[in-house]
């Protein structure tokens, strides 16, 4: 995280490197990608608000994600208590890159199947398993940082990981 002064004692920069991982998150939790970017731009005023409050020691990338989360399940609560439609954009992936190291055509063709394939898998999970692949997988947190942001003991982490994974297997191999 870059911290600097700019004499109004506010940074100008807060954990900007998260921001594509922020928005991959946001995408697996609203399938919308007007109302990802709403809740990363959220995510950000509020981090900045708090920032006063941050141990220099302090894991930025799970604090912002945690922030994210916690964001969007006071909308949620809202949407709820409203009763209003959502619209849900199934075209939209969250995860929309895949790195390949494939040098012709065809092999390039077949990265992208298989990345469809296995982005269709992941979007039928259900939402709790959607966030878990995210955060582990694509985003790399501990199941330390992940029972964070989440909120819930380590061990329910560590068993929901296993489960997801053998229902995403399922899923691949129908």
């Amino acid at each position: 995280m870059s911290r600097k002064n700019n004499g109004s004692g506010q940074a100008d920069t807060l954990g900007i490197e998260h921001i594509d991982g922020l928005y991959g998150y946001a995408m697996v939790l609203t399938r919308n990608r007007t109302d990802a970017e709403d809740l990363v731009q959220e995510t950000y005023l509020r981090a900045l608000a708090a920032m006063a409050k941050l141990r220099a020691d302090s894991n930025i990338q799970g604090w912002l994600f945690t922030i994210l989360r916690n964001v969007w399940l006071n909308q949620l609560r809202q949407w709820r208590n409203r009763h209003q439609v959502v619209e849900i954009d199934a075209d939209n992936g969250a995860i929309n890159s895949v790195g390949s190291l494939a040098k012709d055509s065809h092999d390039i063709y077949v990265c992208q199947l298989e990345t469809q394939w296995v982005r269709a898998a992941i979007q039928r999970l259900p939402l709790e398993f959607r966030e878990l692949i995210l955060l582990r997988e694509y985003e790399e947190l501990s199941y330390r940082q992940i029972a964070e942001v989440l909120n819930c003991p380590l061990g329910t982490v560590m068993s929901r990981l296993w489960r997801v994974r053998v229902e995403l297997r399922t899923l691949l191999t129908k």
